[in-house]
């Protein structure tokens, strides 16, 4: 039996922020590209994200007066990454933020806020409808002539005598189909959140976390590249995002991070068990360890006013109307609603009220409200707050390692030539720990380096 065949300039695999800025880009080069999407509908994990770039000197930062830098951007990336960064890819990151940022504003893309976040020393994370994004990135590249496949599972990758990635099989509802990409192909397929199987190889205390993440995210890429000899970066640094109710549902990115905004953080007997400030992966990690895998949110009414309706993150005007926030006149009624010993939960909160004021060091070494900036409040002003949160596996941020170019290097560090990988199925850039907003912002940077380098090795080919 003859397995149909279809050839375009570009296959991309995946239509993520990454898949679907490389397939503008290219497109927007002058390649005919195909975008194969595993689900019956695009987006990914993307689409289920809070829309957070991380970008620096923009306009948005400098209307609000906002000092940062590149250096100061560099140097937040490698301390949350605990320097097990590839520091070249950070350095194409940052050669190149810039310009993608204004790439994404020509499309359309408005940024509605711009506020710090895990990992960050400074605001830099730009909000955006992300489904918004998503959908006027993939106008822009139709009415170039890019095409996409729904319901497409790529599943073997292709080699011709000399090597050279050419081609992807892929199931699709018409049976098995081979697309060739003459000038290569794009892995942009996501991690492996939903990928029961590869996490217990490389991660399984996070089966404990509440699996979320685009529903095509198995690990499908991954298997393609591993089995072509690709190397692979950040594989022990996987963890879930602290900060999701137990019933998180995947209506809307239901992901608070009020301890950023002066909450403290209590396990089931009123204890606190981390510094708060600390990158929320990290606390994904920690909070694993206590009973049930949970950690309360407390806060009081000074918090509380700084929810903004409808930006992820700081959203508690929601969750308090789908009942995910319990509310109290005292700590001790507040305790005894949402489930935590009523008299710990007191004497933790007097004890870091005491810390906040200078009688003493907190107990955790916490300073700061996030990553060394922001000055602690006590929690002191009723109503008090609890939100009830576990580790959400939204993300995997490791494996294949690129260079510079985004093309695929092996497991010695030659490049495999033909195959190139953008977003989060690649290691090496994120290191120990991730930084808010540095996953979509690498998707578009690199999947517009991507586009250049394929556009450019294709022309010199032809």
């Amino acid at each position: 039996m003859t397995i149909p065949e279809y050839t375009y300039d570009l296959v991309v695999i995946g239509s993520g922020i990454a898949g679907q800025s490389t397939a503008t880009s290219a497109a927007e080069a002058g390649l005919s590209v195909v975008l194969l999407e595993k689900t019956g509908q695009l987006g990914g994990s993307s689409a289920m994200s809070g829309g957070w770039f991380a970008f620096t000197g923009t306009e948005e930062q400098a209307a609000e007066g906002i000092d940062d830098s590149a250096e100061l951007f560099l140097q937040d990336l490698l301390e949350v990454g605990e320097h097990r960064n590839d520091r070249s890819l950070l350095d194409a990151y940052l050669a190149h933020q810039k310009d993608t940022y204004r790439w994404l504003k020509a499309h359309g893309v408005v940024f509605r806020e711009v506020e710090i976040s895990s990992g960050q020393s400074a605001r830099r994370s730009h909000n955006s409808s992300i489904k918004e994004v998503l959908a006027t990135l993939h106008r822009d590249y139709t009415a170039l002539g890019g095409q996409s496949r729904l319901s497409h599972s790529a599943h073997k990758l292709v080699r011709n005598t000399d090597g050279r990635v050419t081609a992807v099989m892929a199931d699709t509802p018409e049976g098995r189909q081979l697309f060739t990409g003459r000038a290569g192909v794009v892995l942009a397929t996501g991690g492996f959140s939903r990928g029961t199987d590869l996490l217990k190889i490389f991660a399984p205390e996070q089966l404990a976390a509440i699996p979320y993440g685009g529903k095509g995210n198995t690990g499908d890429g991954l298997r393609m590249a591993w089995k072509l000899g690709a190397g692979m970066a950040d594989m022990s640094f996987v963890s879930g995002t602290y900060g999701s109710h137990p019933e998180t549902g995947e209506e809307f990115h239901e992901l608070l991070t009020a301890y950023y905004m002066g909450a403290i953080v209590v396990n089931k007997h009123g204890r606190r068990f981390m510094d708060e400030s600390q990158d929320y992966k990290t606390l994904g990690r920690q909070v694993l360890g206590q009973p049930e895998g949970l950690g309360f949110e407390i806060f009081d009414a000074k918090v509380r006013a700084k929810s903004h309706r409808g930006i992820p993150l700081k959203d508690i005007d929601t969750l308090e109307d789908i009942g995910h926030v319990h509310k109290a006149d005292t700590l001790e009624e507040l305790a005894e609603v949402a489930g935590i010993d009523p008299a710990a939960l007191a004497e933790t909160v007097a004890r870091y009220n005491e810390a906040v004021i200078g009688r003493q060091e907190d107990e955790l070494g916490r300073t700061s409200l996030c990553n060394g900036v922001g000055a602690l409040q006590p929690i002191d002003q009723a109503p008090f707050y609890a939100y009830p949160a576990k580790s959400l596996m939204t993300t995997t941020y490791c494996g294949i390692t690129i260079n510079t170019s985004g093309e695929v290097v092996d497991v010695d560090s030659e490049v495999i030539e033909g195959l190139y990988a953008v977003g989060e199925v690649t290691g090496g850039f994120h290191g120990a720990a991730y930084m808010t907003g540095t996953s979509l912002g690498k998707g578009a940077v690199f999947g517009r380096i991507v586009a250049r380098q394929a556009a450019t090795q294709f022309a010199l080919r032809a």
